[in-house]
């Protein structure tokens, strides 16, 4: 019987800084060719994933999952990139930040992890495979953005791109996204109570226990109420509210204080180990030249009071990113000066040609998610605008994940929607 997906590991050696031909420095980047083993000799389109994140792998192919990808399979050879940095791709974890000699050197190794790099990166490998053959691209979440800027730099190299969950406002900071950001997380975990009522107790007498009591994750991090609020995080995809209740199903014991299991998986979930760029780049993403994110989710934090750590039902946090992660996470610390240096930065070259936008001609499809938690749809909506050959689907049926959760449904609408058929 024929193994249900055929792979082909590629790994290419690529300019750390591209364009400057007076820096020698090289990372490698990793992608996995991904088809169907009855069509493995056709000549197929290919179909490039643009990964969330930022600072996520690419998905390792499972019979069945991810969820969009058989479909793509039907009538695509497809690239699982690992962007610069993550997973194969010369990964930046927190052993590497380590072998950096000063702050100063790492931060300014991380200010080539951002869109345009990986970009480049994008059409380096595209060259090497295709020659002058444009590709599509599949952009989930983080991938959006980067769409966004492929079709600012390098159009010419696409043939079609579809989005899911993942269109960026064009001009908006930092500061103006958690702004929009905090009522929507706080409105999330609201609902989560209400589907969960007896979790909300659960949550507020596990704060109240850390607050007075030293309680260690296996790896030797204090847990804090401010650490055990990052698991609202989850809330965004579509099993989010069943993952946190089933966890905190067996958060305590019978005296009340933390399980074992519990520590073990809060341990994993909010360590970060194998991916501190999505700690370390989150603000950047947004971040479009000429002032510093410097923050933004903690400045946007001290503006909601309901979300003090002593309120009643306990309000968790979603994507947002605190300096504290950096002393208080055992995986992030390396990297805390650095952060610091990218989060005052003033100097990021813009993400998106917005001329060039407008006057887009490659088809771009993107699927709008009405509650999303992480991206903003009214500023997707926004971007929809303001792009050229840009059409989108707004749902409520999936949530941020729904690229994968449908079984194949969104990405099969939004290739309809490029080809005319819908």
């Amino acid at each position: 019987m024929l193994p249900k997906y055929a792979t082909t590991d590629h790994v290419f050696t690529v300019p750390l800084v591209h364009g400057d031909a007076g820096d020698a420095r090289t990372i490698e980047v990793f992608a996995r060719e991904v088809v169907d083993p009855a069509r493995a000799g056709e000549q197929l389109p290919w179909l490039l994933y643009l990964q969330g994140g930022p600072g996520g792998k690419s998905p390792r192919p499972v019979a069945g999952r991810p969820g969009w990808l058989p479909h793509a399979l039907k009538t695509h050879r497809v690239l699982l990139l690992d962007q610069r940095g993550t997973g194969r791709s010369t990964p930046m974890t927190a052993r590497a930040a380590a072998g950096f000699a000063e702050p100063a050197e790492l931060a300014e190794h991380l200010g080539h992890f951002r869109a345009d790099s990986i970009v480049a990166d994008a059409e380096h490998i595209r060259r090497s495979l295709c020659g002058d053959q444009p590709w599509e691209t599949l952009g989930q979440s983080y991938g959006g953005f980067l769409t966004l800027a492929y079709l600012s730099r390098a159009p010419e190299g696409l043939k079609a791109c579809h989005v899911t969950g993942g269109l960026p406002g064009l001009e908006a900071g930092a500061d103006e996204v958690y702004a929009r950001t905090f009522p929507r997380v706080r409105d999330r975990v609201r609902d989560f109570y209400s589907r969960y009522p007896a979790d909300a107790p659960v949550l507020r007498r596990l704060a109240d226990v850390l607050r007075e009591e030293d309680v260690r994750l296996p790896d030797g991090d204090r847990l804090t109420v401010r650490r055990l609020r990052t698991l609202g995080l989850m809330l965004g995809m579509g099993d989010g509210f069943e993952r946190l209740h089933w966890l905190l199903d067996e958060a305590c014991d019978a005296d009340g204080l933390p399980t074992e299991t519990f520590l073990q998986q809060v341990a994993g979930l909010t360590g970060f180990v194998d991916n501190p760029l999505f700690v370390l780049m989150q603000e950047s993403i947004y971040a479009t030249g000429g002032a510093a994110t410097d923050w933004a989710a903690a400045r946007a934090l001290s503006r909601h009071p309901e979300f003090d750590e002593d309120a009643d039902p306990l309000l968790l946090t979603g994507e947002m990113m605190f300096p504290w992660m950096f002393s208080d996470i055992r995986g992030l610390r390396p990297f805390a000066e650095a952060a610091r240096l990218i989060a005052e930065r003033t100097d990021w070259p813009p993400l998106y040609d917005l001329d060039r936008l407008a006057s887009n001609t490659v088809p771009l499809a993107a699927v709008v998610y009405h509650d999303d938690m992480y991206v903003d749809a009214g500023l997707s909506l926004e971007t929809v605008a303001r792009v050229g050959a840009a059409r989108a689907w707004v749902t409520n049926e999936w949530e941020h994940d729904g690229v994968n959760a449908s079984g194949g449904r969104v990405l099969a609408r939004l290739m309809d929607m490029n080809s005319g058929r819908a």
